[in-house]
């Protein structure tokens, strides 16, 4: 007689199996509504396998298909390794062990992530977050969280810091702008003698500008990458709700968005983004299912740090090419080894 084994661990914060034996996916969860926040308010933990489809899963969501993911990474002995936001969304769901996903018809404003190491094919994660604070402003509740993920051996792979506007209307505040803060305010805007550069070096200068990566976010790429596969229903999967939201189609989740900017960051630096990048984004106008987008950027400085290596900032920026409008800003940075 054959032993029998386990099965082994599902992949996703919510295992849509369950719906065979269970009616009410998100029965016991909270309304995600501002008056039912309790701050401080951990989510999870939770613990995720980052197997071969996972990976190949946000190669699909994000038209991403490097070699260090599909084949393998010389750096690693030849190891595959994940896309550097690969985790970013799992970080950001974590409020839906806590909160009906489904009935959120929220508004992600800010997203920030510190890189800290690859992740590997077939490692066990551990996710876990806060909600550190909430406020109002402009009559909208806003949240904040902060996340980690972590590698079976302890090691910090990414950390997170996002804020939310828990429910709205997305189409009646898309495009009203950031609210200020203290950071330089990005353009967008390039002199066009701007020298072009598609990755950082050691004669990278401020004033370079990054060749552009270009992305059309399918309506299967988005609801792919916002749950649907998990009977998740929200803006980027369900017109219906998105009507409701009076939008007049699928939006490309922010968070989609941002990695896109990992990847192109990715494309700049190299492993050294893996373990030392930082990249902080403000999402200010929707972008809308199959409408082309660019990610682009500009050096803003390079300096020399204490150990030699040469620290790069720049300002960043994702671009609709429809009206030429930024649907996000940022800011990143990066050392060069």
């Amino acid at each position: 007689m054959s032993q029998s084994t386990a099965p082994a661990p599902w992949r996703d914060l919510t295992d849509p199996r369950r719906a065979v034996t269970v009616e009410d996916l998100e029965a016991g969860l909270k309304e995600p509504v501002f008056e039912n926040l309790e701050i401080p308010e951990q989510l999870g933990p939770v613990t995720i396998t980052v197997d071969d489809h996972k990976i190949k899963r946000f190669s699909f969501t994000q038209d991403d298909y490097g070699s260090w993911y599909l084949e393998g990474c010389p750096a690693f002995g030849g190891a595959r390794i994940g896309q550097p936001a690969l985790l970013g969304n799992d970080l950001v769901q974590l409020f839906t062990t806590r909160y009906g996903a489904s009935k959120t018809v929220g508004f992600h404003t800010e997203e920030q992530m510190w890189f800290d190491n690859p992740v590997r094919l077939g490692e066990r994660v551990t996710l876990s977050g806060t909600y550190v604070d909430a406020y109002e402003r402009r009559g909208q509740g806003y949240v904040v969280m902060e996340a980690q993920a972590v590698g079976e051996d302890g090691r910090s792979i990414v950390r997170h810091r996002g804020v939310e506007i828990l429910r709205t209307v997305p189409g009646l505040i898309a495009g009203r702008g950031a609210s200020p803060t203290p950071e330089r305010r990005v353009t967008g805007e390039v002199p066009a003698d701007a020298r072009q550069i598609e990755a950082a070096t050691a004669d990278t200068r401020e004033g370079d500008v990054l060749l552009p990566l270009r992305k059309i976010f399918t309506a299967e790429q988005t609801a792919v990458f916002s749950r649907i596969g998990e009977f998740v229903r929200n803006t980027h999967n369900d017109l219906q709700i998105a009507r409701a939201a009076k939008l007049p189609t699928l939006i490309v989740q922010g968070q989609q968005q941002y990695g896109a900017a990992a990847e192109l960051m990715a494309r700049v630096f190299g492993l050294a983004w893996f373990t030392g990048g930082w990249l902080k984004m403000k999402f200010i106008n929707t972008l809308q299912v199959f409408d082309p987008v660019e990610f682009s950027g500009v050096v803003t400085s390079v300096t020399k740090e204490a150990d030699g290596r040469r620290a790069i900032e720049l300002d960043v920026w994702a671009r609709r090419e429809s009206d030429g409008r930024m649907t996000a800003v940022g800011w990143a940075s990066c050392a060069l080894p």
